[in-house]
């Protein structure tokens, strides 16, 4: 599905990454390793055909129809997959919602998608009871978790018939089930963005969507094949995640290691050497602890030990430093390949590539992609100015749900997605700048909070910073810098010391506008529900 002249014009994703494997002979092979309570399951490509059958044909009897949509707020495990492929099936669309939000927020989003069914864990459907039987247009909670479920569903609130067990309900369903006759271009996926109200958004993808960036970017950058197993950070809610760990794999005859709990790195480590995990998927924030945890543990000689296995690991969800990059190189020998996307395109775009990495730097357009820098007055940026990234490619999602004017902003009548990415570009090759609302204006100059970042990461005192605006006496832009110290608690005193530092450290290697004028410490910079940082909160 590289081109549009390639692409059939009936195509069903799931049929693709499953029920094509179990034709083409791969029924036997393992298509998901997952863990949980202690235990391993190994689930073969045909078992998961039979209980994604099952589950399609349990949400047709309780009245799911094409278009309608299905949330899913579940840990990983084979119960999220299933019903997301299932949902795929019957050709209705899937909505992923992390299962650890608040409860108002499951609220708002069964109000904003309008879903006919949830599929929860019965954790989620206890603490949540009140704001899902207030759900109007729900027509019935499948409730993942064993005997767990069966005390929710003795005790749902009415009306109690809406609320099922799932494994009781896909163990009473056939395993045969003809999968919807959709197109490249019927909607698939509502893939939740991280806008900046916190209000629920969605950009909504289509079939050919996904398997467009399945060949673009896992085949084609990360040569992803059939002996592969991968291990992602991210939960299969985020759309990085929902690629590298169902869809690629699954799309290859591969198979993918899921785990509920949060990840740690002594967790990465020991499910990487466990199921021999070839490729990770990984974000700076954990890249930078599992490198701690190495320094702390183990030698020079042996600390790839548990990553023995791995040909590669990618970076995404916010910027790389070239330093993080360095110390891993350095440390476990492994290829890092950092690359953007966006929920607006699914996944990757832009990347580097294994034998051609570029520190610092996101890479070149992946193959099937065009992209432009584009400055505020809509002409073409020229090589080292910062402009805002425009892509075009078979990925491009139809539109932001429920939002026409963004949306009409954002893709563009001719295929361009106007992306809050700011980036410049040099040799073909683009550097990550910052998100829009991101980029400081100073003396009517763009500043690029990461460069600044990168700069005060080299202190060997600052463990991570973020570089934020704030308005001086004068109503003027100037640049904060809030930083988090190497072992080191809050102490106003030595605050001022360490910040007369950094700020000569700073004048050293920048413009004198860059530097930052006021300094702050913090024990922890704020995150979102993906592990990306919420600057909104420090400006």
């Amino acid at each position: 599905m590289a081109g549009d002249a390639d692409r059939p014009a009936r195509f069903n994703l799931a049929a693709r990454v499953l029920a094509a494997r179990v034709e083409a002979g791969d029924g036997a092979r393992v298509a998901l390793r997952v863990e949980a309570n202690g235990d391993v399951r190994l689930v073969t490509y045909a078992e998961l055909l039979d209980e994604t059958n099952r589950l399609a044909n349990v949400l047709v009897a309780l009245g799911v129809r094409r278009g309608d949509r299905v949330l899913v707020a579940l840990p990983d495990g084979v119960a999220f997959v299933a019903t997301f492929l299932a949902t795929l099936q019957v050709g209705a669309v899937i909505a992923m919602a992390n299962p650890e939000l608040p409860e108002a927020d499951h609220a708002a989003q069964l109000a904003y998608t309008h879903a006919r069914v949830l599929v929860a864990d019965a954790a989620l459907v206890r603490r949540a009871a009140s704001e899902i039987g207030a759900a109007k247009e729900l027509l019935a909670t499948l409730v993942v978790g064993e005997s767990l479920a069966t005390s929710v569903v003795e005790n749902a609130p009415p009306p109690s018939s809406r609320t099922f067990s799932y494994e009781a309900r896909v163990a009473a369903a056939s395993p045969r089930f003809t999968i919807a006759d959709t197109t490249v271009d019927d909607e698939a996926v509502w893939l939740a963005t991280s806008g900046s109200t916190g209000r629920p958004r969605a950009a909504v993808h289509t079939h050919g969507s996904f398997g467009f960036c399945g060949d673009a970017y896992g085949v084609g950058v990360l040569g992803l094949h059939r002996d592969d197993v991968t291990l992602s950070v991210p939960k299969l809610y985020f759309g990085y995640a929902t690629g590298m760990s169902l869809l690629f794999p699954l799309a290859v005859g591969a198979s993918a290691v899921l785990f509920a709990e949060r990840p740690t790195p002594e967790r990465l480590f020991e499910l990487a050497a466990r199921h021999g995990a070839t490729v990770l998927a990984l974000v700076p924030t954990l890249i930078a602890k599992m490198l701690a945890l190495a320094t702390r543990t183990t030698t020079a000689d042996d600390a790839r030990g548990p990553l023995a296995t791995v040909r590669v690991a990618t970076s995404a969800g916010e910027a790389l430093p070239a330093p993080l990059y360095a110390r891993w190189k350095d440390t476990f020998g492994i290829e890092l390949v950092e690359g953007l996307g966006s929920a607006e395109l699914f996944h990757i775009h832009i990347s580097n590539r294994l034998g051609d990495v570029r520190p610092g730097a996101l890479g070149r357009v992946v193959p099937g992609y065009e992209a432009r820098v584009v400055r505020d007055d809509g002409a073409d940026a020229p090589d080292g100015e910062i402009g805002a990234l425009w892509v075009r490619g078979g990925s491009a999602a139809l539109r932001y749900e429920g939002d026409p004017q963004r949306s009409a902003a954002t893709f563009r009548a001719d295929g361009w997605v106007a992306t809050s990415d700011k980036v410049r570009r040099a040799d073909g090759v683009f550097h990550f700048e910052g998100r829009s609302d991101d980029m400081l204006k100073v003396g009517g100059i763009y500043v690029s909070p990461l460069e600044v970042e990168n700069v005060l990461l080299q202190h060997p005192a600052v463990a991570e910073c973020a570089v934020v605006a704030y308005e001086d006496e004068a109503g003027l832009v100037k640049p904060k810098a809030v930083v988090v110290c190497r072992d080191r608690g809050p102490d106003g005193a030595s605050d001022e010391a360490l910040f007369r530092e950094l700020h000569a450290f700073a004048r050293e290697r920048l413009a004198a506008f860059k530097v930052p004028r006021r300094w702050e410490h913090l024990a922890a910079l704020p995150r979102n529900d993906r592990g990306k940082l919420v600057r909104r909160e420090l400006r």
